[in-house]
């Protein structure tokens, strides 16, 4: 008896002393590695987003062109942007109608082409890879190749119209059609993002479902619209906080196709181009930050409301 517990407290390892144990040297180098590789990455975030956005933040309170002395001006550039600035209401209404032109369209495509898209059918595969190549196109290409479509004069657009007996349109000549003109670049620019993400919740769609409706007798637009909406109402949620944010954001396309005036008669004004003014143009960098962050706040408070969103609606997401 007294062997055999003495063989027991023998094999059984003695209860390590309270407190954290020391680790080991290979979890040391390894640590330390991941922190080697970690570090770069990290410095880049520091250098190119970090200091921009906190420096943009310092602007924003502050009077600078850019090469002269920085002058301390506190809420004077928010006070004139909301109270003294003309420009500032025409931004405004140009980036609200934008959004509007831009977003509904491409969500409403964009959730019709990813149920067309979603099929079993021979030869879709060629669909979809002819469907995304809009995302592999340059943005600045892209507007490029679409002005000389929408010239007024040689353009493609306006000859095929011709054709048909429709006379020229002056697509980015008058007003109310540039800001037509632009949308219909950036919704075709943005609908291939849209698709691919609402065609990978759609493939998540259980087919039990599918089935059930059918059972049931539900025709296919009915089963798109109660079984495949309402089961994607997350990914819908995603691809409209990102369009409003992209088309909010807006500059590059619509700079290209209007100039970096605003376009006729500041048709095409939007935020976007009113930075790039008051910045590189009227050497105004301390009020053009100031434009930034009030953007950036409205935009962040769109992007607390869609996390609110989903996650008091979680089961439906």
């Amino acid at each position: 008896m007294i062997a055999t517990e003495k063989f027991v407290a023998e094999e059984i390892p003695a209860p390590a002393p309270a407190g954290r144990p020391p680790r080991p040297e290979l979890a040391r180098r390894q640590a330390r590695a991941a922190r080697l590789f970690i570090a770069p990455n990290l410095l880049a975030v520091a250098v190119f987003l970090l200091f921009p956005v906190g420096f943009s933040l310092y602007l924003s309170f502050q009077e600078w062109d850019l090469f002269g002395p920085i002058r301390f001006t506190g809420l004077q550039n928010f006070r004139r942007l909301l109270t003294a600035d003309p420009l500032f209401v025409i931004a405004l209404r140009n980036t609200v109608v934008f959004t509007l032109g831009t977003v509904l369209p491409t969500v409403a495509v964009g959730l019709v082409v990813a149920g067309a898209l979603n099929r079993r059918i021979k030869g879709i595969s060629v669909f979809r890879a002819v469907m995304f190549l809009p995302l592999a196109v340059s943005s600045v290409v892209m507007a490029v190749i679409w002005r000389f479509v929408f010239d007024t004069n040689n353009g493609l657009l306006n000859t095929m119209l011709g054709w048909a007996g429709i006379g020229p349109v002056p697509w980015l000549v008058d007003p109310g059609w540039a800001m037509v003109s632009v949308c219909l670049v950036s919704t075709w620019k943005s609908v291939p993002f849209a698709t691919v993400v609402l065609l990978a919740a759609m493939q998540g769609v259980p087919e039990d479902l599918y089935d059930a409706a059918k059972i049931d007798g539900a025709g296919a637009l009915r089963r798109f619209f109660s079984v495949t909406v309402p089961m994607i109402r997350g990914a819908l949620s995603f691809v409209l906080l990102i369009s409003i944010i992209n088309a909010v954001q807006a500059f590059d396309q619509i700079y290209v196709l209007t100039g970096g005036h605003g376009g006729p008669e500041t048709g095409t004004y939007v935020f976007g181009i009113m930075i790039f003014q008051n910045a590189f143009a009227f050497g105004d960098a301390g009020y053009a930050s100031a434009v930034a962050w009030l953007i950036f706040v409205v935009l962040l408070a769109l992007t607390v409301a869609q996390l609110w969103f989903t996650r008091k609606n979680p089961a439906e997401d």
